[in-house]
């Protein structure tokens, strides 16, 4: 007979008690508690209507799309990506809390809300990108998400002229080598490693799990996935209570 929610979460109140090198890994399922949804998920997005087109969202968020529908592709980015209003919940302010205390080396996260940093987290590193961060594609001048939200239509660079992205990386689009190094270096030096909210199926954020060799790798999503099989906990609950339990 398998363990309880409540017995698992104890259980893993203990490692984390136990330990001050601990990584967090955490995907959409994270956000989907600050009511921001995951367009992969139960009541996500899927076939929109962005002009004349009838995509999924990764076709209207990949490179290609940007480059060639540009206006369209904003059109649907200021629409369904952008969620000012949303604040950080449980599992956010546990992890700041977590690192405050000394326990918690880094926060890896394939989100790009910038909630870990408004919870008050430090050490976080962003493998797709933060919707905060924007840059002039010709000069390289970097803007605000306000700048963004009050443009009409595409936004321009104040000063060239030139067609301003944002600082995410869409499909078809290489990771920054850099962010992922840092990720691989924390996830093979720690002694836990706590994976969240993600499906652990977009790859190459996906693979970065192989690189940990420690004793407790934890699993905390609402739905089984692949990795379940070699994880030493799993715990198929809500993220935030259960980080709560454990550290709030």
């Amino acid at each position: 007979m398998g363990s309880t929610i409540s017995e698992k979460t104890s259980m893993l109140r203990n490692i984390i008690n136990s330990s001050d090198n601990i990584v967090f890994f955490g995907g959409a399922g994270v956000s989907t508690e600050s009511n921001i949804p995951d367009f992969r998920g139960s009541g996500g997005l899927y076939i929109e209507r962005v002009g004349k087109h009838h995509l999924s969202p990764e076709e209207i968020l990949s490179h290609t799309f940007f480059m060639i529908y540009t206006s369209d592709f904003y059109d649907y980015y200021k629409n369904k990506m952008i969620y000012k209003d949303a604040k950080p919940n449980a599992a956010h302010l546990a992890l700041a809390k977590l690192e405050e205390m000394g326990k918690l080396r880094a926060v890896i996260t394939q989100n790009i809300d910038g909630l870990h940093q408004m919870a008050g987290s430090r050490e976080v590193l962003e493998l797709h990108g933060s919707v905060y961060r924007n840059y002039c594609m010709k000069c390289g001048k970097f803007f605000t998400l306000d700048y963004v939200l009050a443009s009409d239509g595409v936004p321009k660079c104040d000063e060239c002229g030139g067609i301003v992205k944002p600082d995410v990386v869409l499909y078809e689009e290489s990771l920054d080598m850099s962010v992922m190094e840092k990720s691989i270096n924390h996830i093979e030096n720690a002694d836990v490693l706590i994976v969240a909210g993600t499906s652990l199926t977009v790859y190459p954020a996906a693979g970065l799990i192989r690189y940990y060799s420690g004793k407790n790798l934890i699993l905390i999503n609402k739905t089984k996935t692949l990795y379940d099989s070699i994880a030493d906990l799993v715990i198929n609950s809500s993220i935030g209570e259960t980080l709560k339990a454990c550290v709030l």
